[in-house]
């Protein structure tokens, strides 16, 4: 069974960092384009980074660039997503997914 397992979320203050993890099981996650996407209260999906199978080519949308950093580890089959300088604009649920499977999300709010 394909598994996408979020984790990392939490409330934080306005200009600090989270980094989130997701767990992939069921499926050769090295040969896998993985993305970030998250969902705000109230509003659609909305996609926040790609990273190739092989981590050689990485996209941000514009909101985010400079501010976040999306890298995996194959060997241990996880996908991550550092975010600095968070702002409340942020808060979302955030989901990683395999362009197939989308994980259940994590939670990241940001607010004082």
């Amino acid at each position: 069974e394909v598994q996408l397992v979020e984790s990392g979320g939490g409330l934080v203050q306005p200009g600090g960092s989270l980094r989130l993890s997701c767990a992939a099981s069921g499926f050769t996650f090295s040969s896998y384009l993985m993305t970030w996407v998250r969902q705000a209260p109230g509003k659609g999906l909305e996609w926040v980074s790609t990273i190739t199978s092989d981590g050689s080519y990485i996209s941000y949308a514009d909101s985010v660039k400079g501010r976040f950093t999306i890298s995996r580890d194959n060997a241990k089959n996880t996908l991550y997503l550092q975010m600095n300088s968070l702002k409340p604009e942020d808060t979302a649920v955030y989901y990683c997914e395999n362009g197939v499977v989308r994980g259940q999300g994590t939670q990241v709010t940001v607010s004082t």
